[in-house]
C-alpha cells in the first residue's frame, strides 16, 4: 500500500501469436529478490517476451527474451539430443549423491532382477513398480498391494518424457516409506538396484527426489498449496520480529515426538511442540494432548524449526529450510537425494537423535542471534540452489542415465505391464516444431 508496485507482462514474443499464461502476484523474499512464476496454457512458436517494470521503468535487466518454440506443460515434445537439453536446463555434470549411490552397481543385471525383486520385495513389502522406459514411452506393473504412491513417479517420468528422450532402461522403484536393499557391496549374493525416495545409511537404494518435492514442482500454480515456490514468498516476520522460540507441529509417527512434547510442557519459554494427529501411540493422547493443525506459512513466525524424523526422513525439511528460520535437525540415518550437499553448523544446527541436546541448542541460538541468523540464511540460499524445479528434472535424468549405462541386457515390456499415457493436451493446443530423428538415425 503506497509503494510502488512492480508490473509483470509476459506475452507471445510476435503478434500474430495468442495464448494464455496465468501469471500471479511475483513472491516477495524479503531480502531484496522476488520470485516470478507463470504457467502457460499453450504453446508459442516464436518465443516469449517478459516485462518486468517497476513504475514504468524496465528493471532487472528487462526485457527477456525466450527463444520458442516454447512448450506449455502437457506438450508431448521432447528433445531429441539429450546434451542440448542438459546443456539448455544448466544441469550440473556431476551431482555427489548419485555417484555415490551407483558405486555398488558397476553393471545392472537385469535377469537376476526379474528372479529377484519380485520374490524378495513385493510378498512382504508390497510396495514395488516394475517400469520399462521404451522409446520414450512408459510401461509399469504393479507388485504387490501399497502402490498407490505410484501416481506421483508416473506423472514425474511422463512430465520428463514430453521434455527430453529418455534413455531405454528398466528399473523396479520402491514406493513404500522405508528404503529395502541392506546387503553390502561384498556380500554374496551382492546388493541389486531398487530406486527409492529415501536412503538410508546401512541401505544401497538408489535416491532420487522425493514424491513430495517432486509433486509439489509439478503442481506449482495449480493445485497445491504449499509448493517449493510459494514457501519462498511467505517467510512469516522479519527475523528480529518472529517469536524467540523453537516450534514443532506433526503427527506422533515417531517415539521423539512425543519427547519433544513433554520438553515443550516443562520448558515453554524455549518449545513449542504438538501432537497434531494419533495413530501410532494413541494411548498418549490423553496425557499429551492434541493441537489444532497450524497452516504451514505459520510456522516461519518462529525464529527456530525443530526438524524430527517421521517414520523415515521428515519430507517437510526441504520447506523449513526455505523459509526465514534456523532449522534444529535430528541426527538421523535417513537422507534425501540432496542432503548430501549440506553441512551441519553452516546450513542448521544439529540435534542428537535423542534430543538430550535440545535445549542447550536453542539457548545457544537465543545467545547467538546473529549467528543463528547467518546459518539459517545459509542454509536458505543452499535450499535456493538445490531445490530449483530445474534441479529435480535434472536429477531424474541422470538417475536413468547413469542406470541405462549400467545395464548388463536390453529392457524389455514385460508380461502384465501397461502403457502409462501421456494426459492429452485437449485443453491447450500442442504442436510439436522440433525436428523429429529418422527412424533409421535412432
Amino acid at each position: 500500500s503506497g509503494r510502488t508496485q512492480f508490473k509483470v507482462v509476459i506475452k507471445a514474443l510476435s503478434p500474430k501469436e495468442v495464448t494464455r499464461i496465468y501469471t500471479p502476484w511475483p513472491l516477495d523474499r524479503n531480502d531484496g529478490t522476488f520470485l516470478m512464476r507463470y504457467r502457460m496454457y499453450g504453446s508459442v512458436t516464436k518465443g516469449l517476451k517478459i516485462e518486468i517494470l517497476y513504475g514504468d521503468q524496465h528493471v532487472a535487466q528487462s526485457p527477456y527474451i525466450l527463444k520458442g518454440p516454447v512448450y506449455h506443460e502437457y506438450c508431448d515434445c521432447p528433445e531429441e539430443d539429450p546434451e542440448v537439453w542438459q546443456n539448455i536446463m544448466s544441469c550440473p555434470s556431476q551431482e555427489p549423491q548419485i555417484t555415490k549411490d551407483f558405486i555398488s552397481f558397476p553393471t545392472v543385471d537385469l535377469q537376476r532382477m526379474l528372479k529377484e525383486i519380485p520374490a524378495k520385495f513385493s510378498q512382504s513389502r508390497g510396495a514395488i513398480v516394475h517400469y520399462t522406459i521404451l522409446d520414450n514411452h512408459i510401461y509399469r506393473r504393479s507388485l504387490g498391494k501399497y502402490t498407490d504412491f505410484k501416481m506421483f513417479s508416473d506423472e514425474m517420468f511422463l512430465s520428463l518424457a514430453r521434455k527430453v528422450r529418455l534413455p531405454d532402461v528398466e528399473f523396479y522403484l520402491n514406493v513404500g516409506d522405508w528404503p529395502v536393499e541392506h546387503r553390502k557391496a561384498n556380500d554374496t549374493p551382492g546388493p541389486i538396484p531398487v530406486i527409492s525416495w529415501c536412503g538410508s545409511v546401512d541401505s544401497r537404494d538408489i535416491v532420487l527426489p522425493t514424491y513430495d518435492v517432486t509433486h509439489s514442482t509439478l503442481e506449482t500454480l495449480r493445485g497445491v498449496t504449499n509448493d517449493l515456490l510459494s514457501i519462498q514468498g511467505n517467510t512469516g516476520p522479519s527475523w528480529e520480529n518472529k517469536t524467540e522460540r523453537a516450534l514443532f507441529r506433526g503427527r506422533d509417527s515417531r517415539e521423539e515426538r512425543l519427547h519433544l512434547v513433554k520438553l515443550s510442557k516443562e520448558n515453554p519459554e524455549l518449545l513449542d511442540a504438538g501432537i497434531t494427529g494419533y495413530f501410532f501411540f494413541r494411548e498418549k493422547e490423553k496425557e499429551l494432548g492434541k493441537v489444532p493443525l497450524m497452516g504451514f506459512f505459520d510456522f516461519f513466525k518462529y525464529k527456530y524449526q525443530v526438524n524430527v524424523d517421521g517414520t523415515v526422513a521428515a519430507y517437510r525439511f526441504p520447506y523449513l529450510l526455505l523459509g526465514d528460520s534456523l532449522i534444529l535437525k535430528q541426527d538421523s540415518q535417513y537422507y534425501e537425494h540432496f542432503y548430501i550437499g549440506l553441512k551441519p553448523w553452516k546450513h542448521y544446527v544439529p540435534v542428537k537423535r535423542n534430543l538430550e541436546d535440545l535445549l542447550e541448542k536453542i539457548k545457544w541460538a537465543k545467545e547467538n542471534d546473529e549467528e543463528a541468523r547467518k546459518i539459517a540464511r545459509e542454509g536458505q540460499l543452499m535450499a535456493r540452489e538445490l531445490l530449483q524445479p530445474r534441479r529435480f528434472y535434472c536429477y531424474y535424468y541422470k538417475v536413468l542415465q547413469e542406470y541405462a549405462k549400467r545395464q548388463a541386457s536390453k529392457p524389455e515390456i514385460r508380461d502384465g505391464m501397461e502403457l502409462v499415457p501421456q494426459p492429452d493436451d485437449r485443453d491447450s493446443v500442442c504442436s510439436c516444431h522440433r525436428k523429429k530423428p529418422l527412424r533409421e538415425d535412432l
